[in-house]
């Protein structure tokens, strides 16, 4: 009897998620078999297969799958490490600890437009920004980052981002190590590096899969840093799958083939999580 009420009250929550999935993914199914274009929104025909094909067959369409899993990659590299060897390191205290700790944190908090417009402008422009002042402090000349180096800049920005979130991870765990094995580690004649190697990292297994496992699902979709930074280019050098498919919806109105690419980024993204799940899911286990 309490199950079965307790089914009655979860019901309607099921049922509104359900539909939450459901009805954009049968949109997005239906409107990626028919000729949809938002100039002619009256001439609809059904297509079948073909957006599929013209969206697989564009020529951005491979870079776009690389440039995103490298951007994934690269950005999950960077986090993990830096936020891991930072997060060590303010572990420890020191004066000013707290301070550190904020602005440490801090630009997570920063919208992504906002961290674009800032790196991009601030920081990697060849006439003002602060890498160029140092480039001309040491007689070099200054690399206009946007242009010779896209993928790298965007890099770049989403990594500044998303190292507060592991750092704030990490710290966060590190407060719940067990101080009692590191003194006696070091009344063993343990080093600190040893203390790292084999007592902080096995503490960290858990928090570095569900940093990796949540910044996944955002990487995958960045958008608002290219977009407002390089805008996909030069050409298609720092165009991801999410910008692609922007590209085709909104500049060049194609919804069908816009569609087609958006249920193929969810086949890879559930691919990509699949083997991450058998990569660090072990980790998440009770």
């Amino acid at each position: 009897m309490k199950r079965s009420i307790t089914r009655l009250l979860m019901a309607p929550s099921v049922i509104l998620l359900l539909a939450w999935m459901i009805v954009p993914l049968s949109m997005t199914i239906y409107f990626s078999t028919i000729n949809y274009n938002l100039l002619y929104p009256g001439r609809t025909n059904f297509v079948g297969w073909m957006n599929y094909e013209f969206f697989v067959t564009d020529p951005g369409f491979w870079i776009a799958v690389s440039n995103t899993l490298i951007l994934l990659l690269s950005v999950l590299i960077i986090t993990v490490v830096l936020g891991v060897a930072l997060s060590a390191l303010i572990d420890k205290p020191f004066a000013g600890r707290n301070i550190v700790r904020v602005l440490l944190i801090s630009p997570f908090f920063i919208m992504p437009t906002v961290n674009a417009l800032i790196w991009k402008n601030m920081m990697m422009n060849p006439v003002y920004g602060i890498f160029a002042w140092i480039s001309n402090s040491f007689g070099l000349e200054p690399i206009d980052w946007l242009s010779n180096h896209p993928l790298m800049s965007v890099i770049i920005m989403v990594s500044w981002q998303w190292l507060p979130f592991a750092i704030l991870v990490f710290v966060t765990a590190l407060q719940s190590q067990d101080t009692e094995q590191k003194e006696a580690a070091q009344m063993d004649g343990a080093t600190g590096w040893h203390i790292f190697r084999y007592l902080t990292i096995p503490h960290l297994a858990r928090p570095i899969a569900v940093v990796v496992m949540i910044e996944t699902i955002f990487l995958l979709a960045v958008f608002a840093e290219i977009y407002v930074s390089t805008g996909g280019g030069p050409g298609y050098d720092s165009t991801n799958l999410a910008y692609l498919i922007y590209n085709q919806a909104l500049l060049q109105y194609d919804v069908g083939v816009a569609s087609a690419g958006g249920l193929f980024a969810v086949l890879l993204a559930n691919i990509v999580a699949f083997f991450l799940i058998r990569a660090v899911g072990k980790n998440l286990t009770v």
